[in-house]
C-alpha cells in the first residue's frame, strides 16, 4: 500500500514536471519561433542607440569676410526633480537659477517639484514619482558658454555647502546645443533676420536662403551595453552631415556701421517713427549699408516687442517721396530736351485744374529753371513734367526708372510700390506726380533711380548676396553679376542731370541740399519733405495731407564726375514740425558719404577757392574745428586703425612699422572737417620721404610735418612733382611743385607749372658752384639753396 502510494506521488511528480517542462519547452518555442522576429528586433532596439549628428549651419559674412551670422555652442539648463528631492536641494537650485537667469523664482518651484504625468484618462499623478529631466525656458534654452560657467561656479560651491563629491549630481544639468550667434550684434539685422531658438528662421537673409544655409544632419548607429557604454567590437553605421552654403554679402561692416551711427543720431534727436538708409555702389548696384531705426538684436530678439522693428523698410516700405523724384521729371525734362536752365518761370503758384500748386519759397517772382531746381520749385516741375513733357510720356519714364515693379533685390517681403496716374487721371494728379505726390514707391526703388543717373544711365539690379560658398566643394558662386535691367536715359543726359544736381548741393546759399557739401568731393544730390496724408493712404485725397506728419529725405552720390557711392536717407515723421529733407536728411546723408569716401581712398579734389576758405577756416578756429584728435601713440598700428575707424577719422600709415610711433595731429589737437591722422611707423630720421604726388597742399604740409621735413612750394593747388634737398646745417627740405585744381582734374596744361622732374626754378643749385641761386619759399621762413638729392629717396604711403 505504502509502496502504491509512493509510486502514485512519483507518478504525480513527474507528470507535473513533465507538464512544466512541456509549457516551459512550448513558451521557449513561442518566444523563439513564433514571436522570434519581434523580440530580436526589440532586443536590437535596446542595444542599439543612435545620435544626431548635427550640420553646422552656412555662416553669413560681409563682402570683407567678417562673419556676421555664426553657429557656436550653446547649452540649455535642465533641471531633474527627482534628483533635486532626493538630495533636498530644491531651495538653493530656485535661488541659483532665479538669479543667474532670472526665472520667476513660484515657476522654478513648479519645475523642480513636477511630477511624470500618467498614461490615465484622469492624468492623476503618484506621489513622489518626479519627473527625471525638464528644461528650464525661454530663459535658460541656449545660454552662452560664460553664463553656463557662472552657473557651475555656483554648483560647485553647493556641492560643497553639501559635503558632496566633485562629480555628484545636484539637481542642474547642461544639454549641449547649437545657437545661431550675431557677433556684431545689432549691425545689419534687419538685413539679416535671426535664428529661433527653435532652430527657425524668421526674417532677412536667415529666412530667404534657408534652404541653402540650413545643411542636412547627419546620423551615427552603434551598439552599447546596460549602461550605455559603446560596444568595443560592435559595427557603427554613420551618415555625415552636410553642412550648410555660406552667404557672403555685398554689405561692408565699416560702411554699415557709419550709416548705422548717423542714424542712430538722427532717431535719437528727432524721435521720428522710422529711419532707412541704403548706401550703394552705383555702378554695380552692389549694397554696401542697409540701415532701419528702430532695429534690434538678433542674439535677444525676445527681448523686441514690436513686430515691426524685424521688418525690413529699405523693401517693405512704401510712401511719397516728394521732391526726391523731381530726378525722374528732370531727367526725363532733359533727355526730351525741354529743361533750358536758363530758361524763366513765373514761380510761386500755380493753377492746374481746380488745384492751386505752391512752392514753399513763395516771393520769389520770375526766375530760371536752374534756380528752381536748386530751390526745389514745385511750380517748375509742373511746368517740366505735365506742360513740356506730358503726363503720358512722364508716366513712360517713371516705369522706366523702375518705379511700379519690384527690383528683385535677394530680400523678403520687397513691395513694388503703386504709380496709377494716367493722362485720364484728373489734372491735379497729374500736376502732383511731377514733384513727387501720387505715387508711392520703395527705398530700394530710390537707390537703383538715383544710381542710374549716377552710372550714365544704365538702371540695374541691385544686390545683396555676393557669393555663395558649397562647405564640401569649396566651390565659390558669385552672384552679384552687374545686371542691366534697361537704359533709362543716354550718358549725355546723365552728365547734363548730374551737373545740375551737383549745384543742388554746392549752391552753400540757395541749395536745399547744401547741408550734404563736403569740402573736397563733388556730391549730387536732391532733397525730399512729403507730408503725409491724414488716413496714412500714400494715395489719398490732396485735401487731407497733415501739415503735422513729413517723410523727409536726401538721395544723392559723390564724387558727382565718378560716383563710388550712392546714398538715400530717410526720415519718417521727425517730431520738429518745420523739419525738411535739406535740415534733417541731408546733413547725415554728408556724414556717411565723407566717412566712406574717405575709408574707401577716394582723394579730395578742392578747388582753389577751397583750399583758400579752409585754410583761412583752419587758422580763425571757426566751426570746422570740431574733432579732437585722439592719443594713438604707441597703440599697434591696428588697434589704432580699429578705433579710429570706430570713430569715423580718416588716416595714413606712413612707414611699414607695427607700432604708431607718433601722429600728427598730436594727441588732444583740435581737427577741421575732413583732416586725416597720420601715423607714423617708423623712425623719421631713417624714413624715406613719401611720394606726396596727387596729394593737397594741406595734406602735404601735414605729412612733412609729421616726418620734421622742411617745405617749399611752386605753384598751388596738388603736388605733381617734388624733389628732395638739403639746407646749409643738413636738414631735409622738400620742394614741391603744384598743379591748379582744374589742371589736376581735368588735365589740362597749367602755364605756372614748372616739372622738377625735369629741372625747374625751385630746385636749388650747388652752393659750391658760382651758377646763381634761388632762395625758394618755406612755410615759416626761407632755406638756402642746397644740392638736390636723388629722387629715389621716395618711400610710398602704406
Amino acid at each position: 500500500m505504502l509502496t502504491k502510494r509512493v509510486k502514485m506521488r512519483t507518478l504525480l511528480i513527474g507528470g507535473v514536471v513533465t507538464l512544466f517542462f512541456l509549457v516551459l519547452v512550448g513558451r521557449i518555442f513561442f518566444l523563439q519561433v513564433v514571436q522570434g522576429n519581434f523580440w530580436h528586433a526589440t532586443a536590437v532596439e535596446q542595444w542599439s542607440a543612435s545620435k544626431v549628428l548635427r550640420a553646422e549651419r552656412g555662416a553669413i559674412t560681409d563682402r570683407n569676410g567678417k562673419e556676421l551670422a555664426v553657429d557656436s555652442p550653446a547649452y540649455s539648463v535642465v533641471v531633474e526633480p527627482n534628483i533635486i528631492n532626493q538630495r533636498g536641494t530644491a531651495d538653493e537650485v530656485v535661488e541659483i537659477l532665479h538669479d543667474k537667469l532670472g526665472v520667476d523664482e513660484s515657476k522654478l518651484r513648479e519645475l523642480v517639484s513636477r511630477t511624470y504625468e500618467k498614461d490615465s484618462e484622469e492624468g492623476s499623478y503618484k506621489k513622489g514619482d518626479y519627473s527625471v529631466w525638464v528644461e528650464v525656458r525661454p530663459q535658460g534654452w541656449k545660454i552662452d558658454g560664460d553664463l553656463k560657467a557662472e552657473i557651475e561656479t555656483e554648483i560647485v560651491s553647493l556641492r560643497k555647502e553639501k559635503g558632496l563629491n566633485k562629480t555628484a549630481d545636484i539637481g542642474i544639468v547642461f544639454d549641449d546645443q547649437i545657437k545661431r550667434f550675431y557677433p556684431q550684434h545689432t549691425l545689419a539685422a534687419n538685413v539679416l533676420g535671426f535664428v529661433d531658438n527653435d532652430g527657425k528662421p524668421k526674417y532677412g537673409i536667415e529666412s530667404y536662403f534657408e534652404k541653402d544655409l540650413q545643411g542636412i544632419d547627419g546620423k551615427i548607429a552603434y551598439q552599447r551595453d546596460a549602461k550605455g557604454v559603446e560596444l568595443p567590437d560592435a559595427k557603427s553605421k554613420i551618415v555625415a552631415p552636410k553642412d550648410g552654403t555660406s552667404i557672403q554679402l555685398t554689405i561692408d561692416s565699416t560702411i554699415q556701421y557709419y550709416a548705422e551711427q548717423a542714424a542712430k543720431k538722427v532717431f535719437e534727436k528727432y524721435q521720428p517713427k522710422s529711419v532707412s538708409v541704403i548706401a550703394a555702389d552705383p555702378n554695380t548696384m552692389d549694397i554696401l549699408a542697409m540701415v532701419n531705426m528702430p532695429t534690434f538684436d538678433p542674439n535677444s530678439y525676445s527681448d523686441t516687442k514690436a513686430l515691426e522693428d524685424f521688418n525690413n523698410l529699405a523693401v517693405t516700405a512704401m510712401y511719397e517721396p516728394g521732391s526726391t523724384f523731381k530726378i525722374v521729371t528732370l531727367s526725363a525734362a532733359v533727355q526730351e530736351g525741354k529743361f533750358d536752365p536758363n530758361a524763366q518761370y513765373e514761380s510761386g503758384a500755380i493753377k492746374i485744374g481746380n488745384r492751386t500748386i505752391h512752392d514753399v519759397s513763395r516771393g520769389l517772382g520770375t526766375i530760371s529753371y536752374l534756380e528752381g531746381l536748386k530751390r526745389s520749385s514745385n511750380v517748375a516741375f509742373v511746368k517740366l513734367g505735365m506742360q513740356m513733357v506730358g503726363t503720358k510720356k512722364l508716366t513712360e519714364y517713371i516705369k522706366n526708372f523702375g518705379f511700379g515693379e519690384k527690383t528683385d533685390i535677394e530680400l523678403p517681403g520687397e513691395l513694388a510700390g503703386t504709380m496709377d496716374v494716367t493722362e485720364k487721371s484728373p489734372a491735379g494728379d497729374q500736376a502732383s506726380i511731377t514733384f513727387g505726390h501720387n505715387v508711392a514707391v520703395t527705398p530700394i526703388q530710390q537707390i537703383a533711380a538715383i544710381s542710374a543717373v549716377a552710372n550714365g544711365g544704365h538702371l540695374l539690379k541691385p544686390h545683396i548676396i555676393k557669393s555663395k560658398s558649397n562647405p564640401l566643394t569649396g566651390e565659390v558662386q558669385k552672384m552679384n553679376d552687374v545686371v542691366k535691367v534697361r537704359d533709362v536715359i543716354t550718358p549725355e543726359t546723365a552728365r547734363a542731370v548730374s551737373g545740375y544736381l551737383e549745384q543742388v548741393v554746392s549752391d552753400l546759399d540757395h541749395g536745399t541740399g547744401r547741408n550734404a557739401y563736403i569740402p573736397g568731393y563733388r556730391v549730387a544730390g536732391k532733397t525730399g519733405t512729403a507730408e503725409k496724408t491724414g488716413t496714412g493712404n500714400t494715395n489719398g485725397n490732396q485735401s487731407n495731407y497733415d501739415k503735422t506728419r513729413s517723410v523727409v529725405s536726401f538721395v544723392g552720390y559723390a564724387p558727382a564726375d565718378n560716383p563710388k557711392i550712392a546714398i538715400f536717407f530717410m526720415v519718417d515723421e521727425p517730431n520738429d514740425v518745420h523739419a525738411g529733407g535739406g535740415s534733417v536728411a541731408a546733413p547725415y546723408a554728408k556724414e556717411v558719404l565723407s566717412q566712406t569716401l574717405e575709408y574707401m581712398g577716394v582723394p579730395k579734389k578742392f578747388s582753389d577757392t577751397e583750399i583758400q576758405s579752409e585754410s583761412e577756416n583752419k587758422e580763425s578756429g571757426d566751426t570746422l574745428l570740431k574733432v579732437t584728435a585722439p592719443n594713438l601713440v604707441k597703440m599697434n598700428i591696428q588697434d589704432a586703425k580699429d578705433k579710429l575707424l570706430d570713430e569715423g577719422l580718416a588716416y595714413e600709415q606712413i612707414g611699414a612699422g607695427k607700432a604708431v610711433l607718433e601722429q600728427y595731429p598730436a594727441a588732444g589737437s583740435a581737427m577741421y572737417a575732413g583732416q586725416k591722422i597720420y601715423l607714423l611707423t617708423e623712425n623719421k630720421e631713417e624714413m624715406n620721404v613719401p611720394d606726396l604726388t596727387g596729394l593737397s597742399l594741406r595734406d602735404a604740409v601735414d605729412i612733412l610735418a609729421l616726418l620734421d621735413v622742411s617745405i617749399s612750394t611752386k605753384g598751388s593747388g596738388y603736388v605733381a612733382s617734388q624733389k628732395l634737398t638739403k639746407d646749409t646745417e643738413g636738414n631735409r627740405v622738400v620742394v614741391l611743385a603744384l598743379k591748379s585744381a582744374e589742371s589736376t582734374v581735368t588735365g589740362k596744361d597749367d602755364p605756372d607749372f614748372e616739372d622738377l622732374t625735369i629741372g625747374g626754378e625751385a630746385v636749388a643749385e650747388d652752393p659750391d658752384t658760382d651758377a646763381e641761386t634761388t632762395e625758394p619759399q618755406v612755410e615759416g621762413g626761407t632755406v638756402a639753396p642746397v644740392d638736390p638729392a636723388p629722387e629715389s629717396d621716395a618711400a610710398p604711403l602704406n
